[in-house]
């Protein structure tokens, strides 16, 4: 529920590494799908809530005036893709829910979420066995502070994607203010749902979002930068006034979001979205060998250079475990990358392209398309939005 999310967002302050009274092999993380993870014997003081709610307060105000857009958007995308259910809720605390979160709400959401069957314990460089003791000697039998009583309220929703537009007006005129400030831009995020990474699209989606890659107009080139993806070749470097358009892929346990974020001057968004809504239609068109072959090199080189480090291996472990129930290693994911084709590419791009669209759009928004000319344009042959014909200028 959106309460429950908040609480997470409050909870994820309390991590292992902030708990020194604990021992080493007492800060052992257990992932959860809700947070990052909550000590057993933490005592939630009322000082120590105060302080993470005036934490929590500013992180949510430096949210608002920070130049890099990319959260919020990110939470409007998923608020008009799920309107009003599961990844679609507020993953930022509301600053009106920080006063009600106390000790009790807390622990009652510890008490439902928070229980073994939820949990995984992962170790990295450590022998299973040790691992095992470890556990046996710190958890076993070990009663949290929140108490072990019967479970209740716990949220087992589907998501449901509906679609839709999520605006926000913004004068970002003086968001970034200094000897060389951000120009106004105006930013869209565009995104159709995609699937699971429980389905075998995952995949073929992870080459896609690869393939189109992306990112800013003033990002510096060099070997596996991305300079020949499509979003740099068709977009960027054909329109310079644009200052960024970047792919993302969002996925989750029963959905999967896949988005293009784009900036510009708002005198020209008309134009931007346009030519954001042809690349989706280009998707499904020819796929190149050479661009394909180079997408999944890319993520494979990505995929095991993320995993020479601890840290990511440990995560991993434990989110794979976590969703699945097993983990599949590098070179079982890395064969999976080898065996797409563009016939995949093809086929998941058309089946993603019957579904609405998600449009979350901030800044000055006076030359913004209507939603339903977007969704035409993703419904055309060639992503072009209709044509407006205007009597007088």
């Amino acid at each position: 529920t959106k309460r429950n999310t908040s609480v997470a967002s409050l909870i994820s302050w309390k991590s292992w590494p902030s708990l020194p009274q604990l021992s080493l092999a007492a800060k052992m993380k257990f992932s959860s799908p809700k947070s990052m993870g909550a000590s057993v014997t933490a005592r939630h003081r009322d000082e120590e809530i105060e302080m993470t709610r005036m934490a929590i307060r500013f992180e949510l105000e430096d949210l608002n005036m920070r130049p890099d857009p990319e959260p919020l958007l990110t939470e409007m995308i998923h608020a008009a893709a799920y309107r009003g259910n599961t990844v679609g809720l507020n993953r930022f605390c509301p600053v009106e829910n920080t006063d009600k979160i106390d000790r009790e709400v807390l622990h009652s959401y510890l008490r439902n979420y928070y229980t073994p069957d939820r949990m995984v314990l992962a170790g990295v460089g450590i022998e299973h066995e040790q691992l095992v003791e470890c556990a046996k000697k710190h958890l076993l039998g070990a009663e949290p502070v929140w108490g072990s009583g019967q479970t209740r309220d716990v949220d087992r929703s589907v998501a449901q994607y509906t679609g839709g537009i999520v605006k926000v007006e913004k004068d970002m005129s003086d968001v970034s203010l200094g000897p060389t400030p951000i120009p106004e831009l105006t930013h869209i995020m565009i995104g159709l749902e995609s699937c699971s990474f429980l389905e075998e699209d995952f995949i073929p989606f992870a080459v896609l979002n690869m393939m189109m890659g992306g990112g800013g107009s003033f990002s510096a080139g060099g070997p596996g930068k991305g300079m020949f993806t499509r979003l740099y070749l068709n977009v960027l470097n054909r329109h310079h006034w644009m200052y960024n358009a970047t792919s993302y892929h969002h996925s989750y346990e029963d959905t999967g979001l896949l988005c293009i974020h784009a900036s510009a001057d708002p005198k020209q968004v008309r134009e931007m979205v346009e030519i954001i809504t042809r690349e989706f239609i280009l998707m499904a068109g020819a796929v190149g060998e050479v661009e394909l072959e180079r997408a999944k090199t890319q993520l494979k080189s990505m995929l095991m250079m993320n995993l020479e480090s601890r840290p990511v291996i440990f995560e991993d472990v434990g989110r794979q475990v976590l969703a699945t129930n097993t983990r599949k290693l590098p070179h079982e994911l890395c064969a999976l990358i080898s065996q797409v084709k563009s016939t995949d590419i093809k086929r998941v791009v058309t089946k993603m392209l019957h579904k609405k669209p998600a449009v979350a759009a901030l800044g000055d928004l006076t030359d913004l398309p209507t939603y339903e000319h977007i969704q035409a344009a993703l419904s055309s042959k060639d992503g072009r939005l209709p044509r407006m014909y205007r009597l007088f200028r």
